[in-house]
C-alpha cells in the first residue's frame, strides 16, 4: 500500500489535518475542504470518502470502505474504525415507493432522509456492515460483520445481525491500554 506524501495531503485542502495521517494513493476523497482528520488516522486502498466527515485521532478505514457524509456529516470518535467494505450513509432515498429515487431526479419528486451519523470512541464495525442515516454507535460499540445497523446502540455493546441487535456487553479493558498508549506517546513528545 502506498500513501500520499504530507505535501500531497496538505495540497488537498482539508479543513483540518493532524500529524502522521496516512491516506492511500488509491483512495478517493471528495470535498476535502469539508473534512477534519485527527492525528495518526489512516484511510486505506479503494476507500471512497465524501462530504462532511470528521475523523478523530487513531481512526482506521480498511480497504473498500464507503463513508458518504453528505451535508449532515459522519463523525468518528477517537480510536474507532471500519473493517473491510463497511459503508456508512448520512443520507438515503425513500425506498417505500411513495417518491422517486436516485440523483438524476429533481428534489421535488423525491423524499430523501438526511441525518448525521456518529461513530463513538472505540467503536468498531465488522466487515461488510452498513450504517444507515441517523445512527449513533455509542462509545465502545462493536458491530459484527455483515450487520445492517438501522438504530443507535448502547455504549459498550456488541451488536450483530440484519437488522443489528444487541448480543451482549463488550469489555472495557482497552480503556487502560488507551491510557498507557497516550501516556507513552506524551513521554515521547508526540
Amino acid at each position: 500500500m502506498a500513501y500520499l506524501s504530507e505535501d500531497a495531503l496538505r495540497a488537498m485542502g482539508f479543513a483540518e489535518l493532524g500529524v502522521n495521517v496516512k491516506i492511500s494513493d488509491k483512495a478517493a476523497i471528495y470535498g476535502a475542504e469539508q473534512m477534519r482528520i485527527g492525528d495518526n488516522s489512516r484511510i486505506d486502498d479503494f476507500c471512497v470518502v465524501s462530504g462532511t466527515v470528521e475523523l478523530g485521532r487513531n481512526v482506521h478505514l480498511a480497504p473498500f470502505c464507503l463513508v458518504a457524509g453528505g451535508k449532515p456529516g459522519i463523525v468518528f470518535g477517537d480510536f474507532s474504525g471500519f473493517a473491510y467494505g463497511v459503508k456508512a450513509f448520512s443520507q438515503s432515498d425513500d425506498y417505500s415507493g411513495q417518491t422517486m429515487t436516485n440523483p438524476t431526479v429533481p428534489a421535488q419528486w423525491k423524499s430523501e432522509k438526511f441525518a448525521k451519523v456518529e461513530i463513538g470512541r472505540h467503536a468498531i464495525v465488522g466487515a461488510g456492515s452498513i450504517i444507515c442515516p441517523g445512527v449513533t454507535l455509542a462509545e465502545g460499540t462493536a458491530i459484527g460483520a455483515l450487520s445492517l445497523v438501522l438504530q443507535s446502540t448502547e455504549a459498550w455493546s456488541i451488536c450483530v445481525g440484519n437488522p443489528a441487535r444487541k448480543l451482549r456487553d463488550r469489555k472495557r479493558d482497552l480503556l487502560e491500554l488507551e491510557r498507557e498508549y497516550l501516556a507513552r506517546e506524551n513521554q515521547l513528545g508526540r
